[in-house]
C-alpha cells in the first residue's frame, strides 16, 4: 500500500495534484491544514483493490455482482493510514467514517472533486421525491377544481331556487287575487303607505278569510300597531336618568333633538342635574350650536375628541342625574361608524344609544342605517322629520322588523315643543291616511310581479317576531 501526501496553498490546488498523480478514482484518506497549507493523504485505487482481495477459501471470494470502484473500495478496503501516517488495522467500514470525521469544514473538497456516487443508487430517491411532489400538486389542483365546480354549482342551484320561488309566488298571488280580491285592495294600500312588499305579503297571508276589504284594513292596522313598540311612560325615563347618546347619519336632526331632550330634563330636574357632551368637532358650527342651546338652558357643554376624553368627562360628570351626548353624524357606510359605536361602548359607563331615524328616507336606506349603528344593541330610536315625510310606512316597517323601541317623534325645529311621545295607533293611521290617494298607482296586473320578489317569507328572520294577538 502506497499512501502519498500532497500539500498546497488551498484545497482546490491540493486536490488537483491528487487527480494528476493518482487519477480521478483516488481515495482521499485525510484532509487537514498544516502550517498554513493544506495536506491531503491519498491512496491509489489499485492499491485499495489489491488490499481488498479476499482469501480463496472465504465467502468473499465467491462471484459477486459487479459494483463500481468506489462502492467496492468503501465495502472491502481493510485498512488505511490515519491522520498521523501510521497504519493500524482498521475495519473497512470505519475508514470512511474516520475520513469524514477528520475532514475540516473550512477545507472540504470542492463539489467538482467530491467522491463520486453511482448514479443508479441516487436516482430512486430523487424520483420518489419528485413523484411525491407531483402527486401532491395534482391532488391540490384537483381539490381546488372540485371546490370551484361545487361553488359554481351551488350558485346555480341558489339562482334556480330563487327563480322558482319567485315564479311560484307570482302564480300563488295571481290565484289569490282572483279568489280573494279584497287582499289586492289591502296590498295596494300597504304598498302606497310605504310598507315593504315582504311585510305586506306576510300580513296579507295571515288575513282571516271571512273579512271584507274594510274589515281587513282594520285588522291590518291593529296588527301593525300591536307590533310597534313605543315608550308609554316618559316619567320613568326622565326620573331614572342615565347617560344617553344620540347617534345617526348626518343631517338627521341629532343636535336639535338633543336640545329638545335637554329642555325636558331641565324643566323636570333643573339645569344643575344635566350635562351635555358633544363629539362633533368636525362639522363647522356643530358644537357651537349645542353650546348656544346649553347657554340658553344654563347647562355646561363639554367637548370630547376620543374615547379617552369621553371616559374622563363621564367620570367627572358621574354625579349628574342625566348626561346627553350629541355624536358626530356620519354616513351609515362610513367605516368610522364602527369606531364610534366602540367608543361609546368602551366609555366606562352604561351609555344608552338612541338612533335617530329620518322619516323621509327610503326603506332600504333605513335598514342600512340600523345595521350600521346596531352594534351590541340599541336602547331605542327617535323618529325625526315627521313633518317633512310624505309617507311614514317605511320607517314604521323598519322599526317593526328590527324590534326597535320608539321613544319620541320629532316634527319640527322648535325647542322643546316639537318633540312628542309616540302614539302607535296615531302613527299607523297617519301612515295610511297620508298616502290614501296613492293606492291607485298600483294596478292589479302589477301586483303579481311585485309579490314575485318576496320569495320565501319563511326564510326572512325579521318577520318571525311579528305576532297577531
Amino acid at each position: 500500500m502506497n499512501v502519498k501526501k500532497f500539500t498546497a496553498a488551498s484545497s482546490r490546488e491540493a486536490l488537483r495534484k491528487v487527480r494528476e498523480a493518482l487519477g480521478p478514482d483516488a481515495v482521499i484518506l485525510s484532509n487537514r491544514p498544516v502550517d498554513g497549507v493544506v495536506e491531503i493523504l491519498a491512496l491509489d485505487n489499485d492499491d485499495v483493490a489489491s488490499l481488498a482481495a479476499p482469501a480463496p477459501e472465504s465467502d468473499m471470494a465467491q462471484p459477486q455482482p459487479r459494483l463500481s470502484q468506489l462502492d467496492a473500495a468503501e465495502r472491502d478496503a481493510p485498512a488505511f493510514v490515519n491522520r498521523r501516517g501510521s497504519a493500524p488495522a482498521v475495519a473497512p467500514e470505519q475508514v470512511f467514517a474516520r475520513r469524514a470525521a477528520q475532514a475540516e469544514p473550512d477545507f472540504a473538497p470542492e463539489p467538482e472533486f467530491a467522491v463520486r456516487r453511482p448514479a443508479a443508487a441516487a436516482a430512486p430517491a430523487f424520483d420518489m421525491a419528485a413523484m411525491s411532489r407531483m402527486m401532491q400538486d395534482a391532488m391540490a389542483q384537483a381539490k381546488e377544481s372540485a371546490a370551484a365546480e361545487m361553488s359554481g354549482m351551488m350558485s346555480e342551484i341558489r339562482a334556480m331556487r330563487g327563480m322558482m320561488e319567485s315564479q311560484l309566488a307570482e302564480l300563488s298571488w295571481g290565484g289569490t287575487q282572483q279568489r280573494e280580491p279584497h287582499k289586492a285592495v289591502v296590498l295596494r294600500e300597504m304598498l302606497a303607505a310605504g310598507f315593504s312588499a315582504s311585510l305586506s305579503r306576510y300580513l296579507i297571508d295571515k288575513l282571516p278569510a271571512d273579512k271584507d276589504a274594510a274589515e281587513s284594513m282594520r285588522w291590518i292596522k291593529t296588527v301593525l300597531a300591536r307590533n310597534l313598540t313605543t315608550m308609554s311612560d316618559e316619567e320613568s325615563l326622565l326620573d331614572r336618568g342615565g347617560v344617553f347618546a344620540l347617534v345617526g347619519p348626518t343631517g338627521v336632526g341629532k343636535t336639535t333633538t338633543t336640545a329638545k331632550l335637554a329642555a325636558r330634563c331641565v324643566l323636570r330636574h333643573g339645569a344643575e342635574k344635566l350635562a351635555l357632551i358633544t363629539t362633533d368637532a368636525y362639522r363647522i358650527g356643530g358644537h357651537e350650536q349645542l353650546r348656544i342651546y346649553g347657554k340658553i338652558l344654563g347647562v355646561m357643554v363639554h367637548s370630547v375628541k376620543d374615547e379617552a376624553d369621553l371616559r374622563i368627562a363621564l367620570k367627572e360628570l358621574k354625579n349628574k342625574h342625566t348626561v346627553l351626548i350629541d355624536t358626530i353624524g356620519m354616513s351609515q357606510r362610513d367605516q368610522m361608524v364602527t369606531e364610534q359605536v366602540a367608543m361609546l361602548a368602551g366609555a366606562g359607563a352604561d351609555v344608552k344609544r338612541l338612533l335617530c331615524l329620518n322619516a323621509t328616507s327610503t326603506n332600504e336606506t333605513l335598514n342600512e342605517v340600523v345595521r350600521a349603528y346596531q352594534g351590541s344593541g340599541l336602547y331605542g330610536c327617535i323618529m325625526t322629520k315627521l313633518d317633512e315625510a310624505a309617507s311614514i310606512g317605511n320607517v314604521l316597517d323598519v322599526m317593526i322588523r328590527n324590534k326597535l323601541n320608539l321613544h319620541y317623534i320629532s316634527n319640527g325645529q322648535r325647542v322643546p315643543e316639537d318633540l312628542h311621545l309616540a302614539d302607535r295607533a296615531m302613527l299607523v293611521d297617519r301612515a295610511f291616511r297620508s298616502r290614501r290617494d296613492a293606492g291607485s298607482q298600483f294596478e292589479d296586473a302589477d301586483l303579481p310581479m311585485m309579490m314575485a320578489n318576496t320569495g320565501n317569507l319563511n326564510n326572512d328572520h325579521t318577520l318571525r317576531g311579528v305576532y297577531f294577538g
